[in-house]
Formats: C-alpha cells, sequence, structure tokens
C-alpha cells in the first residue's frame, strides 16, 4: 500500500518507516526536521533510511537505499497549499500522523508552536485525508491527556477532561477532532495513546537518553518528585509492531472512530529505571534529587486489553532488555570508548 508517515525523522517515525519498508509497502515520509532537538539525530536516521542529502522545503528526494519504495519531503503539516498538494499527487491508501510538537515542559514556555503543529497541522491532516480520499488515519495522541486521573491503569474509557499542561490539551483536542470527521465524512480514524516510549535512536529530551548521557559523562542526574515517579516504560519494537498490525489490519464490524493505549502495562519505578542503566553502562550515577515538575503525573500506567483483544498486542520486551540495547546503541553512535 501506499502510506504516508509523517514526523517521519522522529524516533518512532523512523522506526516505523523501517518496518513499513521491509514489509514491502511503499512509503512516503514527512517530516519539516525542526531543532527542538539535535537536527543532526533526525538527519542520521534519515540516512539509515537512504536519504543522505538535507532537503530543500517541499522536495522530495528518493531512497538510496529502498528506491521508490522510500521518498523523503521536508514540509509542514501546517502548511496549507503544499500538503494538500502532495496528497493529490500521491493518493495515499493510508496516513500515519506522527508529526507533532513533543514534550510536557516545552509546552509551558512556548504554547503557540503547539498550537500551530498540533492543533493547525492536524486539522490539515484531517482536510487532506478528507478531499483526498485516505481510507484510514492512525495518529499519536499520548499518555499524558489522562492528567489528573487518579483511577489506575489508565483505560480508554476513563475521563480525560483534566489535562495539566497545553501539549496534552492539544492532544485531546486531536481525538475530538478526528472524531468530529470519522461522523462527518466517514474516515476511519485511530488514536493512538503512547506511554513513554524508549529505545535505540530516541529522543534526547527523554529520561532514557538524559539519564544515560548523565551517567556515561559524570554529570548530575535529575530525578524528580525525588523519585517517587512511575512510567510505563515501552520499548520502540513493541510500539511498531502495535502501530503496524493497527495500519495493516482492519477489525471486522469496528467503528469508524477508534483509541487505543498502546505501552507495555507494567509501570518501573523511575529509581529502578536509573538501576538497570547504572547496570547497563557499569558506572553509578550522581543522583540530584528534584521537587515535582509542573505537568508531570506522578504514575502512568496502561490497560491494553483492548488492543490485545483486537489486535493480538503483546509487547515482549521487559526493561533489562530494552535498556541493554539503548545503551549499546548509545556507546556506539556517540562513538564512547
Amino acid at each position: 500500500m501506499k502510506i504516508l508517515v509523517t514526523g517521519a525523522a522522529g524516533f518512532i517515525g523512523y522506526h516505523l518507516c523501517e518496518k513499513l519498508v521491509a514489509l514491502g509497502h511503499t512509503i512516503t515520509g514527512l517530516d519539516n526536521l525542526n531543532d527542538y532537538y539535535d537536527v543532526n539525530l533526525k538527519l542520521s536516521r534519515l540516512k539509515e533510511l537512504g536519504i543522505s542529502d538535507v532537503p530543500q522545503y517541499n522536495t522530495g528526494i528518493e531512497s538510496n537505499i529502498h528506491a521508490e519504495r522510500f521518498k523523503f519531503i521536508k514540509l509542514n503539516v501546517e502548511d496549507k497549499d503544499n500538503l494538500p498538494a502532495l496528497f493529490e499527487e500521491s493518493n495515499f491508501d493510508i496516513v500515519c500522523n506522527l508529526a507533532a510538537q513533543a514534550g510536557v515542559r516545552y509546552s509551558i514556555e512556548n504554547p503557540f508552536v503547539y498550537a500551530e503543529s498540533n492543533l493547525v497541522g492536524f486539522l490539515n491532516i484531517l482536510e487532506a485525508c478528507r478531499n483526498y480520499n485516505v481510507d484510514k488515519l492512525v495518529y499519536a495522541s499520548s499518555s499524558s491527556v489522562y492528567g489528573l486521573n487518579g483511577k489506575i491503569p489508565f483505560s480508554v474509557d476513563d475521563d480525560v477532561d483534566k489535562p495539566i499542561s497545553l501539549y496534552a490539551a492539544t492532544k485531546k483536542s486531536n481525538e475530538l477532532m478526528a472524531h468530529t470527521y470519522s461522523h462527518l465524512f466517514g474516515i476511519k480514524t485511530t488514536g493512538l495513546r503512547f506511554f513513554t516510549v524508549y529505545g535505540p535512536w530516541g529522543r534526547p529530551d527523554m529520561a532514557m537518553f538524559l539519564f544515560t548521557d548523565a551517567i556515561l559523562n559524570g554529570k548530575p542526574l535529575k530525578i524528580f518528585n525525588n523519585g517517587e515517579l512511575y512510567r510505563d516504560f515501552t520499548y520502540i519494537d513493541d510500539i511498531v509492531n502495535g502501530v503496524t498490525a493497527i495500519l495493516l489490519k482492519d477489525v471486522e464490524g469496528a467503528p469508524l472512530y477508534q483509541l487505543y493505549n498502546i505501552g507495555n502495562s507494567t509501570p518501573v519505578k523511575l529509581l529502578d529505571f536509573v538501576h538497570e542503566i547504572e547496570s547497563a553502562t557499569g558506572k553509578e550515577a550522581k543522583k540530584e534529587f528534584m521537587p515535582m515538575q509542573p505537568g508531570d503525573v506522578e504514575k502512568t500506567w496502561a490497560d491494553v486489553s483492548k488492543l490485545k483483544k483486537d489486535y493480538n498486542y503483546e509487547p515482549s520486551t521487559n526493561i533489562k532488555e530494552g535498556i541493554s540495547k539503548f545503551v549499546e546503541w548509545y556507546k556506539q553512535y556517540y562513538n564512547y570508548k
């Protein structure tokens, strides 16, 4: 099938493109290559996909590894002229929208960036799907939508009307917007509430990357809420396997509008996570205990029973194995001896 993956130079987007190309699909990867974090990391991911040159804006480049089965285009999802033109010429069967301004804490200081990318950009995607007969849209939501929800584990049936960051509010808005387009225009939309994804090629602003970098380089490690945080850390391969299943399979009799949690369903205490990184690196962390940060929640825990039922989703990578693979990648990528 012809599939558009937005956010293709991002962490999840890159791994998803690799998987879909390996399965024989024709992929167009889209990303604006913004500098929220190190652009060189994004370019290195693209190089793994066979995109060795930095493209000009709104210019497509074919992979030198996968040929016509992977093409990359540098483009903003909020571009109301060029995004629809791309849809018109490409005849996509499926769209997977992973493009978004990420980060809970960053949204407190830079709210307008989130409105443009996560609201205007997502609306542009919905309109393009509507106008150019895209059969299915799968998009990234976030576990952050659960906000002040006190019920554990988090279920897609829970109330999510109390977000505690603008980032979370934009993701909840995406779900509402998708519902509207499913209802009005008959588009299949599936929102995925991701729970703390980690693994090789991960984002430098995420705990896995920050902790490993600090431990290996002897820097103080900031541990928020004095370590009393629990996260449903989920390895990238498990995430990509789940997303791929949702993209390629239709559940008989399913409603047009769907939401799923996608996580490991096994919360890990932050200090235990740090301990496993210490074990994998062979170095002890210099811990600096900090208070709770605005916008953070104390515990995340995904109820993935719906995803298991509909798509046989079964995460299989434990924390020890996943952290070991990340540390190995980190040392190789940064030439750490």
